[in-house]
């Protein structure tokens, strides 16, 4: 698996990420549907196979399952993407503390805020930004950011200094996507362009592109603005599937 400078956050990532989120929300997933140990199993199988970027998020309820595949794994070996629907700087403060405790870490890789929409989000979450920039400076978090919803929110991500990732929906239908593809690659070039980390969900549309998988990975690879291609699997063929497909169309380029 081919690994990336991942934009200016000093991190390395593999260019696929395993997602632990599909259809995921309220403290579930299809991944957690998987039981403790089922995805914890998973999510040891893509290290293996050189996916080092695993994506976890609270509302998935998949802390504990991560920490259970970090079991016997070196910590310095694995990035950890994960995200906060906490919206005040007590709560974000408070939040942190308790990731760092359920995945049995003493630094998170990546937090973002999660599942923003509207272009005010800078100015209406100043105090959750701060308490990040200080969990960070604090040496508990190593970069931060925003998983996106909404176009007017990804604009506005672009035009941040403060964010050093930004979690993407992106695929060449334009399903379960913030606007059409024509609207969204543009503002992606930006973030890109300005040294922003970029992964992207949705590549699959949420299950509804799957008729040729190979062709929707390439498209999201091809528009050469995304560092990392966020992938939820639920089984083993499926991982190694995608791995192989990605290892193929990345030795091309």
């Amino acid at each position: 698996m081919n690994t990336i400078t991942f934009g200016n956050t000093g991190l390395r990532v593999s260019r696929m990420a395993i997602g632990t989120g599909s259809h995921g929300w309220a403290g579930r997933s299809e991944q957690t549907a998987l039981g403790l140990d089922g995805l914890a199993n998973l999510l040891r199988r893509a290290y293996d196979l050189g996916v080092t970027f695993w994506d976890t998020a609270d509302q998935y309820g998949s802390h504990p399952h991560v920490a259970r595949a970090l079991q016997g794994i070196p910590r310095d070996k694995v990035v950890i993407a994960t995200k906060t629907t906490a919206r005040s700087g007590p709560q974000i403060t408070k939040d942190v503390d308790r990731f760092l405790k359920e995945l049995g870490t003493d630094v998170l890789d990546i937090v973002l805020l999660h599942g923003l929409s509207n272009d005010g989000w800078p100015r209406q979450l100043a105090g959750a930004m701060e308490a990040l920039s200080q969990a960070k400076a604090a040496g508990k978090v190593r970069a931060v950011g925003m998983s996106c919803h909404g176009l007017g929110a990804l604009k506005a991500a672009a035009t941040s200094p403060w964010v050093d990732v930004v979690l993407v929906r992106i695929n060449h239908a334009g399903v379960n996507m913030d606007d059409t593809p024509a609207k969204v690659v543009p503002v992606i070039k930006q973030l890109y362009d300005a040294g922003k980390g970029i992964y992207a969900m949705k590549v699959l549309g949420c299950g509804k592109l799957l008729q040729d998988i190979r062709s929707e990975m390439e498209y999201v690879l091809n528009l050469g603005t995304v560092h990392v291609l966020s992938i939820g699997v639920s089984s083993v063929a499926h991982l190694e599937q995608d791995v192989r497909l990605m290892e193929e169309l990345t030795a091309q380029g």
